[in-house]
Formats: structure tokens, sequence, C-alpha cells
């Protein structure tokens, strides 16, 4: 039994059913889960069109070409595309095929490998998975829970309409991507972090360079302010008070400040765990103490990404059918690899230079500019953009690497690589990147 057909849920269902075992996935919701329908997939759809266009405009003879702005109606109505207009019926066929039985309604615990759904108990004879997912996280400001209509990621990524203005609460991936792509798409956006900076727990210099290029959309940027109150005026605008006696009002209030594990009723407690908390799990993913239950993606925390949840899977299913593939590596929990999709997009794997001290490692600190090479003549040369990599000094390996840059997502899995692998640079040296590609960044490991 799988409680949850998220990304995680469906990696883990999808690999158990193909080697034989008889799986049933329940969900109350839409089969494909947050990612696919009100987070990754439709955010992205918001923020590519400009990010085209940006990197149209830094190419001459293309930049010519270039009359107008971005269409928002075409945007939203590819988004809606992206997001099936709100149907999972395109998801059914890969469960159906693997012979998964889909359950629709809520699941709850209710005993040892039994599961309650729509009144009636199942048993599952192996195991459960429990992949519930994450929710937004609403803070206790006064005033907040009084406004009518504040929206969540879930209301912001499937707008029907761009507002005129909107204060956006939160500096971090949700309030950095859709800042952007609002105010792209011609939102005036107010954005407030409590943090010194956005992005806080990434790198200095990577915060710097996107909060230059957001202040340079139009977006109106507040950091080291944290909201005290939230007021809602008769005409629905929305004024939002800080600590320092400052104020910022908008026809739209988007909440961005975090997430919670979405265990508040699915029966964690018949296993002596407390609703509403993260369920803590061992390398293998399973639940101390309970050997036939399992918590994959968002709901163990270890690390709150799609891709990490579908690696969880992958790791607690195979550990189920008999094969141990857990690697203790540097790119797992908070040390994850991680993309924020804003132009420029912000990509890291490993430690940052904070985390690497904490740890208690030496590191050496190389850089370059991700566009200052032959292949970045064809993305703008000198577009702004810098990459990072933290080299341990006594063992010669990459332990960390942030990059900046246009469309520099995909550079990212280089370093992961290397540093899952723990790559010696002595060997690094000789994985020689394609002329003329942004790729020789790394020959700057050789310099």
């Amino acid at each position: 039994m799988v409680i949850g057909a998220g990304p995680a849920g469906e990696v883990a269902a999808g690999r158990l059913a193909e080697k034989g075992l008889d799986v049933a996935i329940v969900e109350d919701r839409l089969v494909g889960g947050e990612c696919s329908f009100w987070a990754c997939m439709p955010s992205k759809a918001l923020l590519r069109p400009y990010e085209a266009l940006a990197e149209l405009k830094r190419n001459p003879g293309a930049a010519e070409a270039v009359t107008g702005t971005l269409d928002v109606a075409a945007v939203l109505a590819r988004r809606d595309e992206i997001v099936h207009d709100m149907s999972d019926d395109a998801q059914l066929p890969w469960l159906e095929d693997r012979g998964i039985t889909l359950i629709r309604g809520h699941a709850r615990l209710s005993g040892v490998r039994k599961v309650t759904v729509n009144d009636e108990e199942i048993e599952a004879k192996r195991a459960v998975f429990l992949t519930p997912g994450s929710g937004p996280l609403m803070p206790p400001i006064d005033g907040l829970d009084a406004v009518d209509g504040a929206w969540t990621n879930r209301d912001a990524t499937i707008a029907k309409e761009i507002p005129e203005s909107m204060v956006v609460m939160g500096g971090g991936v949700v309030g950095v991507e859709m800042s952007q792509a609002f105010q792209t798409l011609g939102c005036q956006v107010t954005l407030i972090e409590g943090a010194r900076r956005l992005l806080p727990n990434e790198e200095e210099f990577a915060c710097v360079e996107l909060t230059e290029a957001l202040r340079e959309y139009g977006v109106e940027i507040r950091t080291g302010r944290k909201a005290t109150k939230v007021e809602q005026a008769e005409d629905g605008m929305v004024t939002v008070h800080m600590d320092d006696g400052s104020t910022a009002t908008g026809e739209k209030l988007l909440i961005a400040l975090g997430r919670q594990p979405l265990t508040q009723d699915v029966g964690i407690e018949v296993v002596g765990l407390e609703p509403g908390k993260g369920v803590k799990v061992d390398a293998h993913m399973r639940v101390p103490g309970h050997d036939w239950l399992y918590a994959l993606g968002d709901v163990n925390q270890r690390a709150l990404f799609t891709h990490m949840g579908k690696y969880q899977a992958r790791l607690a299913a195979d550990h189920l059918l008999g094969h141990d593939h857990v690697l203790l590596h540097g790119a797992d929990g908070p040390l994850s690899p991680r993309v924020v999709f804003t132009e420029p997009q912000v990509a890291a794997v490993g430690h940052t230079t904070e985390t690497a001290d904490k740890a208690g490692l030496i590191v050496d600190v190389i850089t370059t500019s991700t566009s200052g090479n032959a292949g970045g003549s064809f993305y703008g040369r000198d577009a702004p953009g810098t990459v990072q990599w933290l080299v341990d000094r006594e063992r010669k390996i990459i332990v960390g690497c942030t990059m900046t840059g246009a469309e520099i997502a995909d550079f990212l899995h280089a370093a992961t690589i290397a540093i899952v692998g723990e790559v010696p640079l002595s060997r690094l040296r000789h994985a020689i990147p394609a002329f003329p590609t942004r790729s020789e960044i790394w020959l700057k490991l050789d310099a």
C-alpha cells in the first residue's frame, strides 16, 4: 500500500509493481501530486517565457526580431496545458500499464500494515509506504487568518489572472520564483524577507546577483524585516505591517514562508508518532521500530525536492525487495542538488562555505564566470553569472558547488556526479569539456 500518489509515491509503486508485487496507491487529490499541478511544473511554465525572451534579447540578430512584450494570456494558456487543465487523466495510463490499483480517497494508518480508506480497512501483506507530501506553512501573524483570498503556492501557480500588485512574504525559492514570474507578467511585486538576504541558505554571492536582477525587473525587495500584522481594506487591498514600522500594500498577498509535512490526519499516532510533525526514518527510509512502514519525500523532511523524493522511493522499494543500495555521500539531505529557476538561475549541490565551515572542513574556494568563455558567447557574452567550487584541501575532491547564470540548471549534474563519486581533481582534470560549450568552466579547476 502506498499512501500518496505524488512523485515519491508513484516511483515507489511503479518500482515494486514492475518487480511483481501487488500494489495499491491511494490519492485524495490528483495523481502526480503537488509537483505536477501546483509547484514545479506550473511555476516553471510561468518562468520559462521570460527566460527565453531574455536570451533572445542578449543575442544580436535575434534581439532585433523581438517586438512587443510577453503575451500573458498565451503564457497562462500554456501553463494550463502543462497541468492538463488540472486533470490527472494523463497520469493514469502509467499506473494502469504497471497493474497498480488506484484508490481514490483519504487514507489513514489504522494498525500494523493496515490502512483505512473510505471507511474500508485494507491490510497490506508486505509494507505501507507513507508519502503524503507537504503543504504551505501558515505563520501565526496577527490578522493573517482574517485575510480573504490570501494565496499560497497553490493559488499563485494556477492563477487565472495576473493581479496589478502583490506582496510576497518569504524570500526562499517559492518567493523569488513567483516574484519574478508575476513581475515579468505585469504585476508590481513587493518581496519581504525576514533574513538579511534572499535565499538565506545559499551562498551570499548568489543572493546578491539574484537580488540585483529582481530589482532590475522592478521587484521591490525588503530584507531584514518581519511581518507583524496584516490588514485587509474593504476594497480587498492587503497591507502588511513590518517590525521596522514600514508597510507594503498589494491587491494580493502570497504566503511563501516554508512547508510543513501533511501528517495531521494520516493516522501516524497509531505507531506512536505525533500528527503534524515530520516522520524520522533510517537510511532505507524505514520508520524505526516498524519494519513494515516507510516514509518518503517531504514527509520525512530530509530534502524537500521532487528529485530527492524519487531517489528515496528507489532506495526504499529496493530495500523491500531485498537489495541495499544505500550510499553515504555528499549530495543528500540539506546538501542535495537544488535549483532556483529565476533569471539568472541559481543551482547548488553539496556544501556552501557556511555549512562546510560548520562541518569542520577546510576548503579552497575556486570561482569563475559562468559565461566568460567561448560557449558563453552564444548565450550573451559576459551575461551575469558565477561558478564557485569548494575543494576539500585534504582530500582534493569537490564538496560543494554553487552556480548562477542563464540556463545553468543542467550544469549542476556534472558537479553532483563529482561530489557523489568523490572524484579526485587529479582524475577530474581528464574529463575534458567539448568546445565551444560553457562546460569549459570546469577547466578552471586545472588552472
